[in-house]
């Protein structure tokens, strides 16, 4: 019996505050008999300690499941008379930490339990815990989690205010965290500058915010903390300047391409889009506006903005659009027997490349020549692979990639002058103290070039620079902002859409 005591205290350590009586196989269930170990207990209401009773009470609450199996726990507890006149009649003990008011549970099952909806949330947390012998419906699982006390602490001296889409292009929603210790602090049901601005008075003592370029949250906090430092993020900021960057490459892809023998568009479309930069340009030099141009033109504003920027016609043809596939390795094999036998079948071409190593299908070499690509001059590298060669770090790029590089990037001065351009604002984004002068002289530089974009780019940075400068000085970020707003991407896709916002932000909060 001393061994059976044992493995019983063992298993059932969880319940050592009562005295278990005995322990019943049932099959599915584990029943386990326990009372409670008697002597004072104090009021709940006047502090005062009494043992009288006056009557006794079974309470039954599941526990942790043992050998997949669910357990049960009949306890007998005491009700006891309070010795105080004027106070409660009786009362019920309670064991804090086993049994708590009103619960059919004991706490460490509970406890389990908020682990596991803590993570999943209803559905998806009902079916984990059936598994583990758990019976829970997925809408007691949702209440556990909603109990669950969000963590409440001091306000931050830096925050990270950022939006995410509950229904993206409908409704968004607002995070803010402490940018120093990373921990979420709270979730606004909008992106408006009200909420964020009444948000911000009621939390004083915040020196420090990070956000993107958003006007609206730039203005709430210019309203809320007039005082308070506003810091760009730094990836949005080289984000910018890597588009600004790709429509440069494309603006000069006549330049370039010439370098590497590539076709230009030289079919209608080519000349439609030139004769629209003459009717553009034309009626700009009447003195017609842009809004204007676009209504008699007949074309989106945006449009005749690009129009615009050109300052001659042959920038706005482009390099084709070239994807290498499977079969560009054997081109030069194709058309070496095609020019040998010009009437050979392509399966004798398919059975030949095969054995050299093509993967693909007879298909897809149908295709490819059917299509005039063996045979057409096509550019190997495209716009978009070009800028991300001047956009990359120059120590991580290969020897190849530096050569074609320095190639391409000589043919023209402003080509030349993006790469410099590019190079030295990467230079910036290293938090530093002297970062501010130096972005003044690198947008003097960018401004006495002949690259429209980057001065479209450094006019954005005008317009936000106090905000520019404390990101290029500062060591703050937003990242970790947009790190919440990825996990919180998970959690509505883990919940398939049917969260609301109360549980979503919870679920935010507790993340």
């Amino acid at each position: 019996m001393r061994d059976v005591n044992e493995l019983v205290s063992m298993v059932f350590s969880g319940l050592s505050p009562l005295v278990v009586e005995d322990v019943a196989d049932q099959g599915e269930w584990i029943r386990v008999r326990a009372r409670t170990p008697g002597g004072s207990v104090t009021c709940l209401v006047c502090g005062a300690e009494t043992a009288r009773v006056h009557g006794y009470h079974e309470r039954s609450v599941a526990d942790v499941p043992v050998d997949a199996r669910r357990v049960l726990v009949v306890v007998r507890i005491r009700r006891l008379i309070c010795p105080t006149r004027g106070c409660r009649q009786t009362f019920r003990e309670q064991l804090p930490g086993v049994l708590e008011r009103y619960q059919r549970r004991t706490a460490r099952l509970t406890r389990q339990i908020k682990t596991v909806v803590r993570e999943l949330a209803g559905r998806a947390g009902a079916r984990l815990l059936a598994g583990l012998a758990v019976g829970l419906s997925r809408h007691t699982a949702l209440r556990t989690l909603l109990r669950i006390p969000l963590p409440t602490g001091r306000t931050p001296r830096v925050i990270g205010v950022d939006d995410f889409a509950l229904r993206r292009r409908h409704r968004y929603a607002t995070v803010v965290i402490d940018a120093e210790t990373h921990e979420r602090v709270d979730v606004l049901p909008d992106r408006t500058a009200d909420t964020l601005e009444a948000w911000l008075r009621g939390h004083p003592g915040i020196e420090v915010v990070c956000r993107d370029g958003s006007a609206t949250y730039a203005e709430a906090i210019r309203r809320a903390l007039p005082d308070a430092v506003q810091v760009a993020d730094r990836w949005h900021v080289w984000h910018n300047l890597c588009q600004a960057a790709l429509s440069e490459v494309k603006a000069h892809s006549i330049c370039w391409a010439t370098a590497l023998d590539a076709p230009i568009y030289d079919g209608p479309r080519a000349q439609t889009t030139l004769e629209r930069w003459h009717q553009v340009h034309g009626l700009l030099d009447q003195g017609v506006g842009l809004l204007e141009c676009a209504r008699r033109l007949q074309l989106a504003l945006n449009t005749v903005k690009r129009y615009a920027r050109a300052d001659r016609p042959e920038r706005m043809l482009r390099v084709p659009k070239y994807r290498a596939g499977l079969v560009d390795p054997y081109r030069e094999h194709l058309r070496k027997r095609r020019a040998e036998d010009p009437a050979v079948p392509i399966r004798h071409l398919f059975d030949e490349i095969k054995a050299l190593g093509f993967t693909g299908c007879l298909n897809l070499l149908h295709k490819y020549i059917n299509q005039g690509r063996a045979d057409a001059d096509r550019s190997h590298i495209s716009p978009r692979r070009l800028a991300r060669m001047i956009l990359t770090r120059p120590d991580n790029l290969k020897t190849e990639h530096h050569d074609l590089l320095a190639k391409l990037t000589a043919t023209c001065p402003e080509m030349t002058q993006l790469v410099a351009g590019i190079r030295n604002f990467a230079q910036l984004l290293t938090p530093c103290a002297g970062n501010a002068d130096a972005l003044s002289r690198w947008i003097v530089q960018v401004r006495a070039t002949d690259l429209p974009h980057l001065h479209a780019f450094t006019r954005g940075l005008e317009r936000d620079r106090d905000a520019v400068n404390a990101a290029l000085t500062l060591p703050y970020s937003n990242g970790p902002t947009e790190g919440v707003n990825t996990k919180t991407k998970r959690i509505a896709r883990q919940m398939h859409g049917r969260a609301g916002f109360t549980l979503l932000r919870h679920r935010i909060l507790l993340g």
